[in-house]
């Protein structure tokens, strides 16, 4: 029990899939079991076989498929749970006895409230379940494991009582549960203290420590148990579970890795899966991620404001106490926004290839800004459509002179454009499209006759009221344009372009934004005049 290596124990198809509306199908099941045991989980929880005839089949297919190896490989324990029930128990077996490595699982509650409200027993009754159950699972299966529920709300010495039973009937791991997430990490940590010391025979098991959120402290009370003597820690990924969910999988195998000069420990897991099976997991259970989720949420390792960015463009550590590579992510991530400085935007746009001076950097830096105050975030593609701004903002080359739409649930919607060309001929066509902004772009590329796609399109109100002034930003891409002989040299255009437009009317302030992208587009092909660039230095590719 002295091992520096903490067995990693995993529910998310036992525990996790108990999360309203995280049912998973059996192919799905089978899909994160392959994934976890890529992962290096010591212990996989396949599901409560006695729960339905699909939960123990789902836990026969992973026992013999995931729990096996042809080549001789180390595969996972593949864990069934069960009431002290004979019931359960059998059903546990007959699901796992197919994998090289079988546990049963089997638990009690142990807590006075449990005892006397959920279970109606006494404390003699509790005792003699438990010495008769877990000796039937042991004369089934070699490995084990016995829970009293609500531990951490159990008397401590009727709980050394329990486990001593449990010992005496053949259960080889002994596994804590704060199962409402009650205490404290201090608590815990001194509960685990506790049975170590003083149930006898404790050092022939292995003990585990299962903890709930319901205070956020699982992960604490988890590192906690393990700190004070516990081996096997009761995760899942992403934290999923019943009510709060349970410990993080990502948590404590991350925090042992961080502070392992503090711990001195470790586990068997490559950690470099993780944010790919946090994904999976996500995806399956239709249960999002926080963005701000420790380890494997979307600002993990991301940094808007300014100091922290310059900080980290200097040397990760200032910011950043694990490499992003360590759990799957290729690097760490700028965010740009309304706290980033002209450091990171600068470090952008070398990295999207424009080399701005000084100056010129100080005023792109100001429109970036100001977009910034409207929009959380800023996208690479916005960055290319503030240059595209920057070099041909005032090109009016067509205008809006007219717009008439008819839409709604009777007829096709249709939109007819008039618009003043270049030569200053008036030009009208009609469109039908899916709605009405997109008959009314669709008019607009029939007069143009440039290819571009929309790849963004905002609206929003910019006053309050029913007669709120709507306003619009879009952003156009296009390919091919030729390259531009400026003063200085010759430079690749930004291929993405944006416009903004506002009005009263929201297809009329679509219809100007598009306008806008389009102008600048047009500008760049330098058919309508000489293109002027000296903000840009050099445009690499």
């Amino acid at each position: 029990m002295e091992s520096n290596i903490v067995r990693i124990f995993d529910t998310t198809l036992r525990d996790g899939e108990q999360s309203p509306g995280a049912t998973m199908t059996a192919a799905e099941k089978m899909e994160v079991a392959r994934a976890l045991a890529r992962m290096g989980v010591d212990v996989i929880e396949a599901g409560f076989p006695a729960a339905s005839p699909d939960d123990l089949e789902a836990v026969r297919r992973i026992a013999l498929e995931i729990g096996n190896s042809e080549d001789g490989s180390t595969v996972p324990v593949i864990c069934g749970l069960a009431r002290t029930i004979e019931g359960d128990i059998d059903k546990a077996w007959e699901a796992v006895k197919g994998a090289a490595h079988p546990r049963i699982h089997t638990f009690i509650a142990t807590s006075d409230i449990h005892m006397k409200y959920k279970l109606k027993m006494d404390r003699e009754q509790v005792l003699d379940q438990i010495a008769r159950m877990v000796a039937h699972a042991r004369e089934l299966c070699e490995d084990v494991e016995f829970s009293p529920e609500d531990a951490g709300r159990s008397d401590p010495e009727f709980l050394y009582q329990a486990l001593e039973v449990a010992i005496e009937a053949g259960a080889t791991t002994l596994n804590i549960p704060d199962t409402v997430g009650y205490t404290m990490p201090d608590e815990f940590g001194a509960l685990i203290a506790g049975i170590i010391k003083n149930t006898k025979g404790i050092e022939k098991c292995v003990v585990s420590v299962h903890c709930h959120n319901d205070l956020g402290l699982a992960t604490a009370n988890t590192l906690a148990g393990i700190r004070a003597g516990a081996r096997q820690a009761e995760v899942t990924i992403n934290g999923i579970g019943e009510r709060a969910g349970n410990t993080a999988l990502e948590e404590v195998v991350m925090a042992l890795h961080a502070r392992r000069q503090v711990m001195d420990l470790g586990t068997n897991i490559d950690t470099t899966q993780l944010t790919r099976l946090s994904k999976l997991v996500s995806n399956y259970t239709g249960m999002s991620v926080q963005p701000n989720k420790a380890i494997v949420g979307a600002n993990a390792f991301a940094h808007e404001a300014g100091i922290h960015q310059d900080g980290v463009l200097k040397n990760t550590l200032t910011y950043e106490i694990m490499k992003p590579e360590t759990v799957g992510l290729s690097a760490s991530k700028l965010v740009l926004g309304k706290h980033s400085g002209r450091h990171a935007l600068k470090e952008r746009l070398i990295s999207l290839g424009y080399t701005l001076d000084e100056e010129s950097l100080n005023k792109l830096f100001d429109r970036f800004k100001t977009l910034a105050d409207k929009k959380k975030t800023i996208t690479d593609a916005d960055i290319e459509a503030l240059i595209s701004d920057e070099i041909y903002q005032n090109e009016v080359i067509f205008t809006l002179e007219g717009l008439q739409v008819a839409c709604g649930t009777m007829g096709l919607p249709t939109a007819t454009v008039r618009l003043v060309g270049p030569d200053g001929e008036t030009h009208i066509h009609a469109a039908i499209g899916t709605g009405p902004v997109d008959a009314t772009f669709k008019a607009i590329d029939a007069i143009v006759q440039m290819d571009s796609t929309l790849v963004d399109f905002v609206i929003h109100a910019i006053t309050e009221g029913i007669d709120a002034l709507g306003e619009v930003t879009v952003r156009i891409a296009t390919k091919d344009l030729p390259a531009v002989m400026t003063a200085q040299k010759e430079i690749e255009r930004p291929c993405t372009f944006g416009g903004y437009g506002a009005d009263t009317d929201i297809i009329v302030a679509s219809a100007k934004a598009y306008l806008s992208a389009i102008n600048k587009m047009l500008a760049s092909t330098g058919k309508y005049g000489p293109v002027e660039t000296p903000a840009v230095q050099a445009v690499a590719g």
